[in-house]
């Protein structure tokens, strides 16, 4: 069975895989096989986002489609940085000025105030319109420094208290194991497992 990612993010790309073939399902980045312009994300919410770019990708290749959205946010600041995280400097993927505005915008908060999660919605759009979704979260802390050289994204400032490390800290296999990403992406490997 073949199953289309629609992300272009080498991290991800790689958990995606992993998991996915454990279950007998070739995962094909997008770009091998398309080189249609990524979708608009309009949604409100990150399953809106996860389900709109399913739908946008699985129109143009005619194979089942698994996207996701995920983001990080701060308790303290309601939905921050939450479906903007990839793009909330300005610049989608610059993760060094994402970063720092985090940091600059939690200065004033310490202790409990800067706890947050991380959160992933995974959906997986059909050609017959069928429409599978699940979601991951992540609780911790979000430091005002970096540590660690794992991961992508906001993972060097998120610590995880229980592990006494960030999420930049852990191998491979401790990430996918309590990561939001890791946790949706379980919930949605039982679900394909059910297709099979």
């Amino acid at each position: 069975m073949k199953l289309v990612l629609a992300t272009h993010n080498q991290g991800k790309i790689r958990e995606l895989k992993e998991c996915l073939a454990e279950i007998g399902w070739e995962a094909i980045p997008v770009s091998d096989i398309s080189d249609v312009p990524d979708p608009a994300e309009t949604g409100e919410t990150f399953k809106e986002n996860a389900l709109q770019k399913a739908h946008y990708y699985m129109k143009a290749v005619q194979l089942p489609v698994l996207s996701d959205d995920s983001g990080i946010i701060a308790d303290v600041l309601k939905d921050e940085p939450g479906i903007y995280s990839a793009r909330y400097a300005g610049v989608h993927g610059d993760d060094e000025a994402n970063n720092k505005k985090l940091v600059e915008r939690l200065k004033s908060y310490q202790g409990d105030d800067r706890k947050g999660h991380y959160e992933c919605v995974i959906a997986v759009v059909f050609p017959d319109g069928k429409e599978i979704t699940t979601e991951g979260k992540c609780y911790g802390v979000i430091r005002d420094f970096e540590k660690g050289n794992g991961g992508f994204g906001y993972d060097p400032l998120f610590y995880l208290p229980e592990k006494g490390k960030t999420m930049a800290e852990l191998s491979m296999e401790e990430k996918n194991e309590i990561s939001h990403r890791g946790r949706a992406l379980r919930a949605m490997v039982e679900e394909l497992r059910k297709l099979k």
